[in-house]
């Protein structure tokens, strides 16, 4: 990046505040409910009748949370690539307390999910696990040590 641009980018405010959504096709929203909902514990924050899932993964700010939102993929009959150079979105991540870590992995290995390992490449001081959705979406938890 040209000197300038990062003088200009340091010395402007940046209008994007936060992550408002992750939107996400699935196949079977309920598998999908119980992986983001029951496993994660992320909230459901749609109404019961509302076909796409919006799901409450933190707080935000100024009345927009922070959201993962599931919806069902109009084409029944295909079938998600499960190679991951065919996939469009290579992983998301969440963010969660020390605490919580250890129950999350052993939760996801008690639903008989693979829970592998990993290192970021960036975050020094944090623990990272990866599992995959039932769509085959990689999903990182990371946690400070």
């Amino acid at each position: 990046m040209p000197r300038w641009r990062r003088r200009w980018l340091h010395e402007v405010s940046r209008p994007v505040a936060g992550l408002a959504e992750i939107v996400l096709w699935v196949r079977d929203v309920q598998a999908a409910l119980h992986f983001y909902g029951d496993l994660f514990g992320l909230e459901v924050i749609s109404p019961p009748e509302l076909l796409n899932k919006f799901l409450r993964a933190g707080p935000g700010a100024d009345g927009v949370p922070e959201m993962i939102v599931l919806i069902p993929h109009p084409d029944a009959s295909g079938a998600f690539p499960r190679e991951k150079p065919k996939r469009v979105l290579h992983h998301l991540a969440f963010r969660v307390g020390a605490s919580d870590y250890d129950d999350l992995q052993r939760g996801f290995e008690a639903e008989r999910i693979e829970v592998r390992g990993g290192i970021h490449p960036v975050l020094q001081g944090v623990r990272t696990f990866y599992v995959d959705d039932p769509d085959g979406n990689e999903v990182e938890v990371i946690a400070p040590q």
